[in-house]
C-alpha cells in the first residue's frame, strides 16, 4: 500500500483526505492518505521520518510551509513563492513544490478566464497572495497586488515580476479595467464582509475567492450580482490537490471524483 498524507499543526479540520482518497478509488491505487501532527519544532524529523518509512508524498499546510523550504530539495517556484505545500519522496531526496499557484491558475482557467495579458487585482500579500500573484505573473497576467498594509504591497510587488503594489484604498480606480480579481485574504470567512467594495464590481471582471467556507461568501454574492464571472475557493482547494496527486502518481487525477468528494463536506 502507498501511503500518502498532510503534515501540519492542526490538521483534523483537513478536506484533503476525502477528497484524495475519492481519487485513489476512482483510479483502483491501493493507496491511502493519512494527516500527521508534528510538534512546531519537530518538522524535520517528520519529514526525514517519512522518508525513511517509504511515505510516498506529503502536503504541508500551516505552520509549516516555510519552514519546509529548509528540509527539502525546493524546486523554482517553490523558492520564489517561498513556501511549500507538497513534498515527493520519489527521488533520491525529498523535493518541494508549491501546487496553490496551479491551483489558482487551474480554477480561472476551469471557469474559460483566459489569463495571458489580463490585468488582475490580488487582495492580500500573505501566503496565498504570495502564490497567486507568482502564478498570475507567470501565465502572462499584468499583476497588481492590493494590501492593508501597502508597504507589504510593495515588498511583494519587488519580487513578482512586472507586479504593482498598492493600498486597499486604491481598490475602486484599480478594477475599473481590471479583468481578474483574487481575494486572497481571510476576510468572508468568519463573517459576512468582504475586502473589496460592491461599487468597484464589473460584469467583465472574474472573481475568485480563496475563502472556501462558505462557499459562498459576500464579494462572490456582489460579484454575482452585477453579473461577473464567479470562481468559490473549494475549485482552488480542488486543483491544488489534483496538482498533488498528479505529481506524486503520474495519473491524470479524476477531477469529478475529488471535487465531489470536496463539496459533499463543505
Amino acid at each position: 500500500m502507498d501511503v500518502y498524507g498532510l503534515i501540519g499543526n492542526p490538521v483534523g479540520h483537513s478536506l484533503s483526505p476525502p477528497m484524495h482518497e475519492a481519487a485513489y478509488d476512482e483510479l483502483a491505487l491501493d493507496a491511502r492518505y493519512v494527516t500527521f501532527e508534528p510538534a512546531p519544532d519537530e518538522l524535520e524529523a517528520a519529514i526525514r521520518g517519512a522518508d525513511a518509512l517509504g511515505v510516498r508524498g506529503l502536503n504541508v499546510t500551516i505552520p509549516f510551509k516555510r519552514d519546509a523550504l529548509e528540509v527539502v530539495a525546493a524546486d523554482e517556484l517553490a523558492t520564489r513563492i517561498g513556501a511549500v505545500n507538497t513534498i515527493d519522496f520519489s527521488g533520491e531526496e525529498p523535493t518541494g513544490h508549491n501546487t496553490d499557484a496551479a491551483g489558482a491558475l487551474r480554477a480561472l482557467r476551469d471557469h474559460d478566464v483566459a489569463l495571458e495579458d489580463a490585468s488582475a487585482v490580488v487582495v492580500g500579500a500573505g501566503g496565498a497572495g504570495r502564490a497567486i500573484s507568482f502564478g498570475l505573473a507567470d501565465a502572462g497576467a499584468a499583476v497588481t497586488i492590493a494590501n492593508r498594509t501597502e508597504s507589504t504591497a510593495h515588498e511583494l510587488a519587488d519580487e513578482v515580476p512586472g507586479a504593482v503594489g498598492r493600498g486597499l484604498e486604491d481598490l475602486e480606480a484599480l478594477l475599473a479595467d481590471a479583468d481578474v480579481l483574487v481575494n486572497a485574504t481571510s476576510v468572508g470567512m468568519e463573517e459576512d464582509a468582504t475586502p473589496v467594495p460592491a461599487g468597484a464590481l464589473h460584469g467583465e471582471l472574474a472573481v475568485l475567492d480563496a475563502v472556501y467556507r462558505p462557499l459562498e461568501t459576500r464579494l462572490l454574492r456582489d460579484a454575482e450580482a452585477v453579473g461577473a464571472t464567479t470562481v468559490d475557493g473549494a475549485w482552488m482547494l480542488l486543483y491544488q490537490g489534483v496538482e498533488a496527486l498528479e505529481l506524486w502518481t503520474d495519473r491524470e487525477a479524476p477531477v469529478g471524483a475529488m471535487n465531489e468528494a470536496l463539496r459533499s463536506r463543505l
